[in-house]
């Protein structure tokens, strides 16, 4: 079954915050992100047709949609931007939140940057787009057990070294 004009409202509001949240993790930069999402949407559209059900999940197809923008993205601009030049949303809170807050995405991009590409990418897929095991490894043509160990070494990593940071 095709994504029909009726459920595109529904797909678009569902899926839009991870896709923009995958692009996010992946670049950085929010502008950026909001220009590669509104690429994936506008391909998805275009190419709506072409989607079967009994390929797998529409979430599925939009998230290789989006692997490919990026991919193209990175190949065309040769480089990945640093996660520290992302930016964190603006939350109202307090002065102590916010600095704290600021501190704990600037240390947590500086740590990301010293996973691999693949390790990046997985982090990316599950916690910006909040996919499960299984979609990431349908996206990444990985088993869902290697896609499991492979976040779990990469988040434990992160632990380790955000706790040396905060010993020194």
């Amino acid at each position: 079954m095709q994504a029909t004009e009726a459920d595109w409202d529904v797909i678009y509001a569902e899926q839009l915050p991870r896709v923009y949240n995958f692009f996010r993790y992946r670049v950085g930069d929010g502008a950026t992100a909001e220009d590669l999402t509104a690429v994936t949407f506008e391909k998805a559209w275009r190419n709506r047709m072409r989607y079967c059900r009994k390929l797998g999940a529409f979430s599925t197809w939009l998230f290789s949609i989006s692997r490919n923008v990026a991919t193209d993205y990175f190949r065309k601009n040769h480089h990945e931007l640093p996660l520290e030049d992302a930016r964190s949303p603006i939350d109202p809170m307090s002065v102590e939140e916010a600095i704290q807050r600021r501190h704990d995405f600037t240390q947590l991009s500086r740590l990301l940057t010293q996973l691999t590409a693949r390790e990046r990418e997985l982090i990316s897929y599950k916690y910006g787009a909040e996919l499960d095991n299984r979609k990431i490894a349908r996206l990444t043509h990985l088993s869902e057990s290697n896609v499991g160990t492979i976040l779990n070494r990469s988040v434990n990593k992160l632990r380790a070294a955000w706790e040396t940071e905060d010993e020194r």
